[in-house]
């Protein structure tokens, strides 16, 4: 049985309150999962719901996927990394990505130009305000001169994770991060993009092996797998024909070109259950992890065998009860341990 860190990634939208998903990240921490997680969109601003998760838990690592370099200036970014890692005595991760154009425009007041030299001039004032020392920056995207974080620094500052579909994304992060999260990719898909992972790392003059590789892949358990199949197509439809434009792209050139132009086809008429009958069996297959509980570990191993895999996240399908969660935490929970 192959063994790598398992993630849990957090649906807040599933939940009402704080003390709900902090229960939930408690739950993940029993089972032995090695992180939790949460994205942000336009729900809760998940920093102040981290530092609850924090206080709650013992071991779990704390991280988050992923913040958009268009909701914060990359110095709050710095200061948020630094003050997560001394609330949670060296358990967090800060997950940076591109976000996408509609909340970056319709959300963030911004435009969305030169994502990818936004997010690596971000990552590099990070790493700056992680000095200690004053920050002097002059890039194409941000200007800064002189003022320095003034609480004390650690000596090994948070770890930086880059979510990236692309391969200049991908290069950026092998170049310039700590941890690379690619999520919808099938198990060929995924050995592609890592050759330009470690492109990137080539030209940043360090391994590939530094970077820790984790996908997110959505899964659900269920003893009865065809409802789990037909939940789960409802989610990943939506996210390759409506949420993006980045996922689609993604899947398209992984092979599915005409299945997605389909789907978004059927997007543009708001025809969700349509999307999801259209959403090919073999394409949930081979980007997900759904069925019976043997099936999904199956799955779930056969990514975690692929040479440069360092962790699997593990996401829950939108849709699922709790009852369904908790069944899926006890199905995977054997290749936690």
């Amino acid at each position: 049985m192959t063994t790598v860190p398992f993630d849990l990634v957090l649906m807040t939208d599933d939940h009402a309150g704080i003390d709900s998903i902090a229960e939930q990240a408690q739950r993940a921490e029993a089972h032995g999962f090695a992180n939790v997680t949460m994205g942000e969109t336009t729900g809760w601003n998940i920093i102040p719901v981290l530092t609850v998760i924090a206080e709650r838990t013992d071991d779990i690592g704390i991280t988050d996927d992923v913040l958009s370099p268009y909701a914060r200036a990359p110095t709050v970014y710095g200061q948020t990394a630094l003050t997560m890692d001394e609330i949670t005595d060296g358990r967090f991760r800060l997950g940076l990505g591109t976000s996408s154009p509609a909340l970056a425009e319709r959300w963030h007041c911004g435009e969305f130009d030169r994502p990818l030299r936004r997010l690596r001039e971000t990552i590099d004032i990070i790493r700056q305000v992680s000095e200690g020392e004053s920050v002097v920056y002059d890039g194409d995207i941000y200007e800064i001169d002189g003022l320095s974080y003034e609480q004390s620094v650690p000596d090994e500052p948070p770890a930086i994770d880059v979510a990236a579909l692309g391969p200049k994304g991908t290069e950026l992060a092998g170049r310039f991060a700590d941890g690379w999260v690619p999520q919808l990719f099938t198990n060929d898909g995924l050995r592609d993009r890592l050759g330009d992972l470690r492109r990137g790392a080539e030209l940043g003059e360090r391994s590939a092996e530094e970077i820790r590789v984790s996908p997110i892949i959505r899964t659900f358990a269920s003893e009865d797998p065809d409802r789990a199949r037909s939940i789960a197509s409802q989610m990943l439809s939506f996210l390759i024909g409506a949420y993006g434009p980045f996922y689609g792209n993604s899947v398209a050139e992984q092979g599915y070109e005409d299945e997605v132009a389909e789907i978004r086809e059927l997007w543009e008429q708001r025809d969700t259950a349509a999307m999801a009958e259209a959403l090919p069996d073999e394409l949930l297959d081979s980007v997900a992890a759904v069925g019976t509980p043997e099936q999904v570990r199956s799955k779930l191993e056969a990514f975690a065998e692929i040479d440069g895999v360092d962790a699997i996240r593990m996401g829950f399908v939108a849709g699922m009860s709790q009852e369904d969660k908790v069944a899926t935490m006890e199905a995977v929970e054997p290749l936690v341990e």
